[in-house]
């Protein structure tokens, strides 16, 4: 879904992912870098929830593979999905030069192409908030994963300040990301998903905020888990059945 407005930037532009697909590993973008800088964050959260080693997991919406390769360092066994055809393209390639065994397939979230109960894991991030249906995808997702299978999200929460810090400051002021990458209206408060969860049988953990927590030596943001889910935010939700109960390593 791509929203676009007379008085500003399109909205919910997702075309960079193709137009930056043949520079996604090169280090050369800083948008692209700081979403790379995310993953050790993100993982660093996830790692208390998931084991992952020998577990089939699902990486949706997986970009140009920045979370499907290091999921792959972990040992388990993934499978990336993406509309974007160019980014898929450079994701394949690099795991090919990587020598990483991870399955990379051009498709929607809203229309999984995998039969149901394919996978342990599903990892999601910086996603829902650019879905066209985000029930459909939450009903994908379940579908998807076996009886005790675990979803692992983050997403932006829909607020003033998130809009300030995503769209006027991250995409207007520094540049973080490309102008009109976000659509505010589209942003998830965490009572809404924690619903929409709830509503399809999920057991949902708990959710913390996700946020810049310094800056390297390039000067880019690196990021890790904060205490508040004001602005960006990650959670874990257990689908029904199995034996496995979500519980916070210490």
């Amino acid at each position: 879904m791509t929203r676009s407005s007379a008085a500003g930037p399109r909205r919910n532009d997702q075309s960079i992912y193709d137009t930056h697909a043949d520079r996604w590993w090169s280090d050369e973008v800083r948008w692209v870098r700081t979403l790379k800088n995310m993953v050790p964050g993100r993982l660093s959260w996830f790692d208390k929830f998931a084991d992952w080693e020998g577990r089939k997991v699902l990486d949706l919406g997986c970009a140009g593979g920045f979370m499907a390769e290091a999921l792959a360092q972990r040992g388990a066994e993934v499978t990336g999905i993406d509309p974007s055809t160019g980014a898929i393209g450079a994701a394949r390639a690099h795991a090919a030069q990587a020598g990483l065994a991870v399955k990379y397939d051009v498709g929607q979230g809203e229309a999984l192409p995998y039969d149901d109960g394919t996978f342990d894991r599903v990892v999601c991030v910086d996603v829902l908030e650019h879905v066209g249906d985000l029930g459909a995808v939450l009903d994908e997702v379940r579908r998807v994963l076996r009886p005790g299978g675990l979803f692992l999200f983050d997403t932006i929460n829909r607020n003033p300040l998130a809009r300030f810090a995503v769209v006027t400051m991250a995409e207007g002021v520094l540049r973080l990301l490309p102008r009109g990458t976000h659509d505010p209206a589209m942003f998830i408060k965490p009572g809404e998903l924690r619903a929409a969860l709830e509503a399809r049988g999920f057991g949902v953990g708990p959710m913390t905020g996700l946020g810049p927590r310094g800056v390297n030596r390039r000067g880019d943001p690196v990021f890790g888990r904060l205490p508040g889910t004001a602005l960006l935010y990650m959670g874990t939700a257990r689908k029904p059945g199995g034996n496995d109960q979500i519980s916070e390593a210490a």
